[in-house]
């Protein structure tokens, strides 16, 4: 091992070395700094901390609203079937949720005593079609006798009033035999339209008459369906108001408006549409409300009355700005929204937004205009006046939920 020895003058001027680097290091950091980045102001220290936001620039945009009503389903016809005759149920010929047609038979009514006012009537008239014709008989014996005055003429007037009289009885016994014939028809029931047979209350055996509370069945025409839904007292205001500006009446103006989406239990949407046909002619007090009708074809069958469904009604709105929801926040009920001005500061700016909602934006109606930038993000973070760094989001990546 060596040992080496320093003397004492050269170690002092090696502390003195160390110090002067230690005090140079600063400079020479701070010069190469400026060398490569330049001098550093006030305003290049700002900029490099302002945080990076996504903002976007507002403009009009055509759109198609939807307003989903709760509705109900009905057929085109809904028949109580009911026995016009007092008997027993004899035969069904169908069975519940079978379709059928205009004609068909549907139930036979067990009642004898029809049949035994046929047999009578009949007997009547044959009664009264001989008695017609010795009548007859009569007249064509006197005629001749008289015209040789044989006999008084009185004779041949009375035999022809007789005739008369046995004529019109001829004519009351057809008219009770026709009577007689549609009575015991009524004892077979045939369906009055086309249609599917609802519940059968009463079985084989049963006694029915045309006083029963409940029909024998019900036969429901749904090859067109009706939905019935209920318009507010303000909306119907306007539909009214805006067809007496265009100088058209209300029918027309329902007329006019586009067909109509039904959106099934399921969720799944009708695959035919629908038009909207009338609104009832009152309000309802207790409510505040108008029916509504819309009309569907159902070729399928595949609604049926009493079904519960959604209808959407579309409306074209010209010239709207749309914001995203997730670009508002709530303070005190008021919607607001970051404004950026021309200097790249935030302004909170209430706005007011319409009650539609389409999908995921709100549609402006007051507070903001065409051109205005707003700012995507940090909601309810970001500072009033605070100065951002924007990211210009486009248009066509914004909207595209709405393709």
């Amino acid at each position: 091992m060596k040992i080496f020895l320093i003397p004492s003058n050269s170690h002092n001027k090696l502390i003195q070395l160390a110090k002067a680097i230690t005090l140079l290091t600063p400079i020479v950091c701070s010069f190469l700094l400026y060398s490569c980045t330049g001098p550093v102001n006030a305003n290049n220290k700002g900029n490099l901390a302002l945080k990076l936001y996504a903002t976007f620039r507002l403009s009009p945009r055509t759109i198609t609203i939807n307003t989903d009503y709760p509705t109900s389903i009905q057929g085109l016809q809904e028949i109580e079937i009911r026995s016009k005759v007092d008997g027993f149920v004899e035969k069904i010929y169908v069975d519940e949720g079978l379709s059928v047609k205009k004609g068909q038979v549907l139930f036979k009514i067990a009642a004898p005593q029809y049949e035994q006012e046929l047999n009578a009537a009949k007997a009547q008239v044959n009664t009264a079609e001989a008695e017609v014709n010795a009548a007859r008989l009569v007249v064509d014996k006197v005629k001749p006798l008289v015209e040789r005055d044989i006999i008084s003429p009185y004779e041949l007037e009375s035999a022809r009033y007789a005739l008369q009289t046995k004529t019109a009885a001829l004519e009351q016994a057809r008219a009770l035999l026709a009577n007689a014939k549609t009575n015991l028809g009524y004892t077979i029931i045939t369906s009055p339209a086309d249609g599917v047979i609802g519940s059968l209350p009463y079985k084989i055996g049963s006694l029915v008459n045309n006083t029963n509370t409940s029909p024998l069945t019900s036969v429901y025409n749904t090859s067109t369906i009706y939905a019935y839904f209920s318009i507010n007292e303000k909306r119907l205001l306007a539909i009214s108001k805006d067809s007496i500006a265009s100088g058209i009446n209300l029918r027309s103006k329902l007329a006019n408006i586009p067909f109509v989406s039904l959106i099934l239990s399921d969720g799944s949407i009708y695959s035919y549409k629908g038009k909207v046909e009338t609104v009832n002619g009152s309000v309802n007090s207790s409510t505040g409300s108008a029916n509504v009708r819309a009309a569907f074809a159902n070729p399928k069958g595949l609604l049926r009355s009493g079904n519960s469904a959604t209808i959407r009604i579309p409306a074209i709105a010209k010239s709207v700005l749309l914001v995203p929801q997730s670009a508002t926040y709530e303070l005190q009920d008021k919607r607001i929204v970051y404004l950026l001005d021309h200097h790249n500061k935030i302004k909170s700016t209430p706005i007011k937004v319409s009650d539609s909602i389409v999908g995921q934006f709100f549609i402006v109606e007051d507070g903001l205009h065409a051109g205005d930038k707003i700012v995507l993000e940090g909601m309810g973070t970001i500072k009033d006046g605070s100065e951002i760094k924007p990211l210009e989001v486009n248009e066509d990546s914004l909207y595209r939920s709405l393709k």
